[in-house]
């Protein structure tokens, strides 16, 4: 499949004329009304940019560090189950597209190939993110099978002790919300973080799933490395906060003592470096990564990842920063939205403005 787009949206409409219409509704659909899915979008798009004139912004980095290494550009690749139903080698696709580039992703539990055959795909650091499916043992085999591996760090999901009522899905996909191993995640518990912290040792430890400054705070108190801020795209609990709206609070939770990371509804440069600027490390895709790789499997996803990089450059420049640490909360202010959001409200150049 050539990625032969040259923009955004052309890579949607791409992605939507490859990919079934069941694989589709799983990438864009959310939970219930799909109110936490509009709410991430209508909260980034109430933020507008407050830009620095008459400085040099001649030579600008992108880049930042996540755990300790460097990527080229503020943009994690973040965990998706099923990816391996849209794209020929699975999660390894996404493996080799953050290896071309320069980034690191989050491979999922529930996907495929195997964790040990991703790890053996590239040399660079990637992430490991459990999906409790068994007891604490089978957490802690799983763990130390990721840990022998050699991934550089592993992500915890703590936000799925339910599966989320994902209405717009397929019979076929509503099916797998009766997985009787999901169970196993209504256990979860601070109890259950520390088990997997002990037998992981000094590997970098990230929860994702953080939605609150209390919770935020917790984790900090059970020494996290990375406190990941998601509400798993809107497709959990409906009716939360957008994201970003969390994040101030979380921010000054955490207070320094652990990195913070951001997903939910980032699609655009622009709203990338909304979130540095409030103080998160990076910034995850899971729809956006799901439609590049739609659009041209890993080649497709190395494209749109070159495509942010210049974005964000450009962005940079005209915000007048040429570091991202450069970037506070005095780049952003408050701001009326001037459309109403959904999964695509950030390209109002497709036709009819969404794709259904």
């Amino acid at each position: 499949m050539t990625a032969s787009f040259t923009n955004a949206h052309e890579m949607i409409l791409m992605a939507r004329r490859n990919l079934s219409q069941d694989n589709w509704d799983y990438i864009c659909g959310a939970a219930e009304s799909e109110t936490t899915l509009r709410r991430n979008r209508l909260a980034i798009d109430c933020l507008a940019f407050r830009p620095r004139i008459c400085r040099d912004v001649s030579e600008i980095d992108t880049s930042t560090t996540f755990l300790g290494r460097k990527i080229r550009i503020p943009v994690l690749m973040a965990p998706m189950g099923s990816i391996h139903n849209w794209t020929p080698n699975g999660a390894a696709d996404v493996d080799t597209a953050a290896e071309a580039f320069g980034t690191i992703n989050f491979i999922s539990t529930v996907t495929e190939p195997s964790l040990e055959v991703i790890a053996e795909n590239s040399p660079h650091p990637k992430s490991f993110q459990i999906y409790v499916r068994g007891d604490d043992q089978w957490i802690k085999d799983l763990a130390r099978r990721a840990v022998k591996a050699g991934y550089a760090s592993i992500t915890l999901t703590v936000d799925s002790a339910f599966y989320g009522n994902r209405e717009r899905l397929s019979p076929w996909q509503v099916a797998l919300r009766n997985v009787p191993a999901r169970a196993f995640q209504k256990k979860i518990t601070w109890d259950t973080v520390k088990m997997v912290q002990d037998t992981i040792g000094d590997v970098p430890f990230v929860i994702k799933g953080i939605m609150t400054a209390e919770d935020a705070a917790l984790a900090v108190e059970h020494e996290v490395d990375c406190v990941y801020i998601s509400n798993h795209g809107g497709r959990q609990l409906d009716h939360v906060l957008g994201n970003i709206d969390t994040l101030p609070e979380i921010v000054k939770a955490v207070n320094g003592k652990a990195e913070v990371i951001i997903d939910g509804g980032f699609t655009r440069a622009g709203d990338m470096i909304k979130a540095i600027a409030l103080g998160a490390r990076a910034v995850a895709i899971g729809r956006l990564q799901a439609w590049a790789l739609g659009a041209g499997n890993s080649d497709g996803l190395v494209k749109c990842l070159e495509q942010l990089e210049i974005e964000i450059e450009r962005t940079m420049g005209l915000l007048g920063v040429t570091r991202l640490d450069q970037l506070d909360s005095s780049y952003v202010t408050k701001a009326m939205p001037v459309r109403l959001p959904h999964e695509h409200s950030a390209f109002p150049h497709l036709p009819g403005g969404r794709i259904p």
